[in-house]
């Protein structure tokens, strides 16, 4: 059965969990009555906490629900046969992942999920890139707050800087002005899990360490690290590690390479948190620094666990970007963001993802948000999830 003749434009895999309710209700609430409505169906191990979920969403009686389990991979291909995207939050993804995308390589079936266990990714890339582009699906990783507000940042400005300097911004700074929201047990989870895979798969080290961990074939220029406290002269401000750096760099660089190196093959980008000025912005820097070494501490949340309702609608995140051509040429671009960046807003990111894979025309492989989708999730995202694009000069 091809993509366009399957039940569903979207099934919710991982409904039942904390990150899957949000998207779940999400579709439901926000294109309740509207004409582009997605097709949409829950997904998960259990029909009887799907049926419980759905009440407590609020969702249609008649809101479809699928069975599938990570341990039946028959049920897994099933399910991929009834749709044209599934969007997974089953994670960690280093534990429960590769069936899934096993059984959409193998159905043709496109996928996104909020991967941010690049060794994970990198496994992945090695073991199914090639079916992917065979069979046409199109396999998009980080479609959540790591790393979509990043990746599109950067793909933003480097539009900006081609319109008006007719060349690419061969260095970008990523700098969080402002951010708040806390991390779900499920976080926690996957950071322990690729820190356990480094550990029984040594060679996963220098993937983990470079920013170029996810660019087979391809190593940039050296870039900057990121991870020890600086002044930053230009912003008047001390800038302190970010803790989703990791990731981050490494699907800008991805993005860059899947592209065929738009942004220059000597493209140099890093990310860090500011605080303020004087002494009082140097101490908080290092304290930072500090606490990245044990980010959650003995009280982590545990799996299913993450911020209030509350929580997620006061929360909210200010990127911005600095670019400069290699004439010395600048640029600043803005990405802003509505709600609790982890889950609050990552919801929604991948909940737009998804439907904007519906409608992509992109060869099949293993991508990033930015090289399958680029402009027209950005659109998706200011036009329905309160995420805002903008140059700043």
């Amino acid at each position: 059965m091809s993509k366009a003749d399957r039940n569903f434009d979207i099934i919710v895999y991982g409904a039942t969990g904390y990150t899957g309710r949000l998207v779940a209700e999400y579709l439901d609430q926000h294109y309740a009555g509207r004409e582009d409505r997605p097709k949409w169906a829950m997904a998960g191990r259990s029909l009887t906490k799907l049926e419980e979920v759905r009440g407590l969403i609020g969702a249609p009686a008649d809101t479809p629900l699928v069975v599938a389990d990570a341990d039946d991979p028959a049920s897994l291909s099933a399910m991929c046969e009834q749709t044209r995207v599934v969007l997974t939050t089953v994670g960690p993804y280093t534990l429960y992942g590769e069936p899934l995308v096993a059984a959409c390589v193998e159905t043709g079936t496109d996928y996104c999920d909020l991967s941010g266990e690049p060794t994970w990714m990198y496994e992945m890339i090695e073991k199914y890139g090639t079916g992917a582009e065979k069979s046409g699906a199109r396999i998009c990783f980080s479609s959540g707050f790591d790393s979509v507000p990043f990746d599109l940042g950067v793909f933003m400005l480097q539009k900006e800087a081609m319109k008006r300097f007719g060349k690419p911004a061969t260095r970008v700074k990523g700098r969080v002005r402002a951010m708040q929201g806390g991390p779900s047990g499920g976080t926690v989870a996957s950071m322990k899990e690729t820190m356990k895979a480094v550990a029984r798969n040594p060679r996963l080290i220098s993937v983990l360490q470079s920013s170029f961990g996810l660019t087979p074939g391809f190593t940039g220029p050296k870039q900057p690290s990121g991870m020890i406290p600086e002044y930053d002269q230009e912003l008047g401000k001390w800038a302190a590690p970010f803790i989703m750096a990791t990731i981050n760099t490494k699907n800008v660089h991805r993005t860059n390479f899947l592209l065929g190196h738009p942004y220059g093959e000597d493209f140099k980008y890093d990310e860090m948190m500011l605080t303020s000025a004087g002494e009082m912005g140097e101490k908080a820097a290092k304290a930072i620094a500090d606490m990245l070494k044990n980010p959650f501490g003995s009280k982590a949340p545990k799996p299913g666990e993450g911020p209030t309702k509350e929580e997620r609608e006061n929360g909210f995140y200010d990127v911005l970007f600095l670019g400069e051509t290699a004439d010395g040429e600048k640029i600043n671009y803005g990405v802003k963001g509505r709600y609790d960046p982890g889950y609050g807003s990552t919801s929604r990111m991948i909940a737009e993802t998804a439907i904007a894979l519906t409608d992509c025309e992109a060869p099949g492989g293993i991508g990033t948000p930015g090289a399958f989708l680029g402009e027209a999730l950005v659109k998706r995202l200011e036009e329905h999830a309160e995420i805002s694009f903008a140059a700043e000069n």
